[in-house]
């Protein structure tokens, strides 16, 4: 395992049913094998969800390996990680702010207890 060099913070919507939003936490339960396997490949060493009503909030650490253009491409090429994104729309909404086509929106930090006096 690499050392994780930084954490990056990210928020979706899910849309609102309840019966929809417990199919998708189902699905978390078993994500597929290949899906998981890019998601190291990429260089993500630590990768959490969290969900509160239907907005969820994700976790990610990556190593020295990781950059968000190859993550995209590598995605891009693999069939079965876009069949697993096409089923994932079926119970995600973009955030209001969201561009077209914009799923999980990189949150930006604004506090940190280690850098407090």
């Amino acid at each position: 395992m690499s050392k994780i060099l930084k954490k990056y913070c990210f928020a979706l919507d899910l849309k609102e049913d309840e019966a929809l939003i417990a199919e998708y936490i189902l699905h978390h339960q078993n994500v597929w094998t290949e899906v998981l396997q890019s998601i190291y490949h990429a260089g993500i060493e630590q990768l959490e969800i969290y969900c509160v009503g239907n907005r969820l909030f994700m976790i990610m650490g990556v190593n020295e390996n990781f950059t968000f253009e190859k993550k995209s491409i590598s995605d891009a090429q693999s069939e079965i990680v876009q069949q697993w994104e096409q089923l994932m729309w079926n119970y995600q909404k973009p955030l209001p702010w969201a561009k077209a086509g914009e799923k999980w929106m990189l949150m930006e930090k604004i506090f940190d207890l280690n850098n407090c006096s």
